[in-house]
């Protein structure tokens, strides 16, 4: 894939994922925001490291964060987060199972064939452990949005 194309690419994956925002409701984005933000900081974080021990590596150069996982990260994870908690918040079981069909297309098909058209590949991750990656953060995840309605002020 050309660095051309590849740009292309990430800017309408971002630009696609935040134009789902507006059908979200805003009283929902509000709720969900904080926590889908903290876990989009942790993914940054996890991200860096992934990219320091060659997880995975991007075809195109320049070979950079902002970038490569970025997009990803602002367009793809966290708008798909945001979504999730509002399908399934309440219904514990209902968002492991959503994240977890999430999480596997992610890790097996998409990864596939982002490989196919040499956009991204796995390096020293295979696709079941590149899966567990990213649904660990799952219960971490409903576990902050808990936390945080639990102790949030009422208005």
């Amino acid at each position: 894939m050309s660095i051309k194309v590849q740009r292309i690419l990430n800017i309408a994956t971002v630009l696609i994922a935040l134009s789902t925002l507006p059908l979200m409701g805003l009283q929902n984005i509000k709720r969900f925001l904080p926590v889908s933000i903290l876990i989009g900081i942790i993914e940054v974080i996890n991200a860096l490291i992934g990219k320091k021990r060659r997880w995975w590596v991007f075809y195109n150069k320049p070979n950079s964060y902002l970038f490569n996982e970025f997009p990803f990260n602002i367009g793809l994870f966290l708008v798909t987060s945001l979504w999730l908690m509002k399908w399934s918040y309440g219904k514990f079981i209902k968002f492991i199972l959503l994240n977890g069909i999430g999480n596997a297309f992610f890790a097996y098909p998409f990864a596939k064939f982002a490989r196919k058209i040499k956009y991204f590949t796995l390096v020293r991750l295979n696709h079941l452990q590149f899966f567990f990656y990213f649904f660990s953060k799952v219960f971490l995840f409903y576990g902050f949005q808990y936390l945080f309605e639990k102790y949030k002020k009422p208005n």
